[in-house]
């Protein structure tokens, strides 16, 4: 029975890797779970420079999920580079490192950063706020996408991983125009916009008003938007947005994700990502599946 999938041409042992700002860089969850039954981590958002993130409140919980407004706090690339790295290396599984920030020169001026590190893959995050276009984020106009991802990919010395963003018209749009601008793989979904009241102080809970919406609810939108994506173009889709569990994770691949993320749920059962592997493992089992590749957008 055969579990490893291929993004980009690095091999992963199996499907399942953490998704990014639920796992930091590892070391909280070390003494909970043997990292290195993952597929891959993928590290919490690293930006050129040191962010402080939003004011608190900035996290809450809501119906079916959660709220954060986070702001990416993270310490910078170098801080990345000199703890972060050197520990996630104890592990036998593949590195890949969110990349985050504010304009193109900052995204391209990290991943110059990383590109003789130790890491093997890097994961865009789009969905930063893009202040040379008034603050749209880089992944909710094709044309910028595709742009931004050009500029990205002639900078990078490793693989890229384009992470969309579901807060658009047309996610098939802009799969096809981060495929367009050359990205080995894209993964998708992150975070939902939503909001949360206080009715009985008549204010907003998150002090940044809103916060991405994670978690179980926003899986059937995730898992269509899987399905959208990995019908409109021929590179491998990561998917993510609600797995708690092997049926989850399955969901997805049966759509059309080569690979899936855990993320919120590590919150709440940090044995998540290993539990899903069991039961992925499990389901080939049961049905008789030789290689996880049979059942990657199998649905009919």
């Amino acid at each position: 029975m055969n579990t490893k999938v291929e993004l980009a041409g690095i091999e992963l042992k199996n499907p399942v890797m953490t998704a990014s700002g639920t796992f930091g860089s590892g070391a909280e969850y070390s003494e909970m779970i043997d990292i290195g039954r993952l597929g891959a981590v993928v590290t919490k958002g690293v930006a050129n420079v040191p962010w402080e993130g939003n004011p608190s409140p900035r996290v809450t919980e809501v119906y079916g999920g959660m709220l954060n407004a986070i702001g990416l706090q993270n310490p910078g690339v170098d801080v990345f580079i000199e703890r972060d790295i050197p520990f996630l290396q104890k592990f036998d599984t593949k590195i890949i490192v969110n990349v985050c920030g504010h304009t193109v020169e900052e995204y391209i001026e990290t991943v110059e950063r990383l590109n003789d590190q130790p890491v093997d893959m890097y994961e865009i995050n789009v969905s930063c706020p893009n202040v040379k276009q008034g603050a749209l984020a880089f992944g909710q106009d094709p044309h910028v996408l595709e742009e931004t991802v050009k500029a990205v990919k002639a900078a990078a010395k490793k693989p890229v991983i384009i992470k969309l963003s579901p807060n658009v018209t047309s996610i098939r749009d802009m799969a096809i125009a981060a495929e367009a601008g050359g990205a080995d793989v894209i993964s998708l979904i992150n975070t939902l916009i939503g909001m949360k009241i206080d009715i009985n102080r008549r204010k907003f809970v998150l002090a940044n008003k809103t916060g991405g919406f994670s978690g179980p609810a926003v899986k059937p939108v995730a898992v269509h938007m899987v399905y959208e994506a990995s019908h409109a173009v021929k590179i491998p889709v990561i998917g993510m947005g609600g797995i708690a569990d092997a049926d989850d994770a399955i969901e997805f691949i049966l759509a059309g994700a080569s690979a899936v993320s855990v993320g919120t749920m590590n919150f709440s059962d940090p044995e998540t990502t290993i539990k899903v592997i069991d039961g992925i493992e499990a389901y080939m089992k049961k049905y008789h599946v030789e290689d996880i590749k049979e059942l990657v957008g199998a649905v009919s």
